[in-house]
């Protein structure tokens, strides 16, 4: 669901990395003062294991699209709220620049809708008021379900607000929503599951980490190094190898693109977009999860392009995956790091 600059005008872009940039401030300035030790490794490790995650696409059957892990809702649960946004935040912001998957101009609306809208959205009103303190099997599953269906479902249908408001005549309104509503009710369902499968993980390896996200208490006295070790190695190996197997279907964003405006790919010819085009060109390390070429073909919807070759593109996407995995966990860990220190220093 990451939105191209081409769905998106300067005002509605520069409005939403306002919104974006304010929550990020907020986020660091009450996570700087409920820091706790441990949370800046969880925060780097978590980090390059959703970047990775994100590049595993899954197909949806009988539809032709495809769909990939947004995992607001899961960080958020696993961190806590504004943990999970500043880690979104700057897996994203990694993506953008160093990948091209998402628009630089898009970036504040991607944050907004990826990031703020699972961690402070859906789970303070959805799931956490609707988990209770002490949730039964079921309960769990039903509420972490349904809370990963709501953020995909209101992720969506933002979109297709700021589309719409964007001005994009060739994406009528009712025509996208009733596209990206429902493919995205797929994605959710799939969400879903893994999400809960994570967090039932969690609970059985470090049940604190849980306790501490839910009834706002620090984690505990254990070691983290075992989780970390889990979360990172799967990190690798998704990145630099299951990712090949990511299915080429375009995803739910590209799939409704597609139907509403009769095309595969929109572009945007004003000065703005072709000034921020070029500087994302000169930035992205591997464009679409590929090797650099001399000639860059044009960007899809969403910000990715398609590699020469199957060896060379296989190459391409293994060493982009464990390079982005690592430049995710350095930033997210800095961070953290970062308000920890700075909270220390305010003491």
């Amino acid at each position: 669901m990451h939105m191209a600059d081409a769905l998106i005008s300067p005002a509605v872009a520069g409005a939403m990395w306002v919104a974006s940039a304010g929550a990020i401030a907020c986020s660091s300035a009450r996570l700087g003062r409920e820091q706790d030790d441990r949370k800046a490794p969880l925060m780097g490790v978590l980090g390059a294991f959703l970047f990775a995650a994100q590049m595993i696409n899954f197909s949806i059957p009988a539809t032709g699209s495809s769909g990939h892990l947004g995992g607001g809702l899961l960080l958020s649960i696993l961190l806590g709220p504004c943990a999970a946004f500043l880690t979104i935040a700057s897996v994203l912001v990694v993506q953008a620049l160093f990948f091209a998957d998402g628009g630089l101009l898009a970036l504040g609306c991607n944050i907004f809708n990826m990031g703020f809208i699972p961690a402070f959205v859906v789970f303070p009103l959805c799931y956490r008021s609707m988990l209770g303190v002490d949730p039964g099997r079921i309960r769990s599953t039903v509420v972490t379900m349904f809370s990963a269906v709501v953020a995909l479902q209101l992720g969506a249908f933002t979109v297709v607000a700021e589309t719409f408001c964007s001005g994009v005549s060739s994406l009528p309104f009712s025509t996208f929503a009733l596209l990206m509503q429902p493919i995205h009710l797929a994605i959710g369902l799939v969400e879903g599951v893994v999400t809960l499968a994570i967090v039932s993980f969690v609970a059985r390896a470090r049940p604190e980490i849980l306790l501490g996200t839910l009834q706002a208490r620090p984690f505990g006295n254990g070691s983290l190094r075992k989780t970390l070790i889990v979360f990172f190695a799967g990190a690798v190996i998704i990145a630099g190898g299951l990712s090949l197997f990511a299915s080429k279907d375009p995803d739910g964003l590209e799939w409704s693109i597609a139907r509403a405006a009769g095309k595969a790919e929109l572009k945007a010819n004003d000065e703005v977009h072709g000034a921020v085009a070029a500087l994302q060109e000169k930035v992205a390390l591997f464009p679409g999860y590929a090797f650099r070429k001399s000639s860059q073909v044009p960007v899809n919807v969403s910000g990715t392009t398609a590699g020469n070759g199957k060896e060379s593109a296989e190459a391409g996407t293994s060493v982009a995956g464990m390079v982005g995995t690592l430049l995710t966990l350095a930033i997210a860990f800095c961070a953290g790091a970062l308000l920890k220190k700075r909270k220390r220093a305010a003491n």
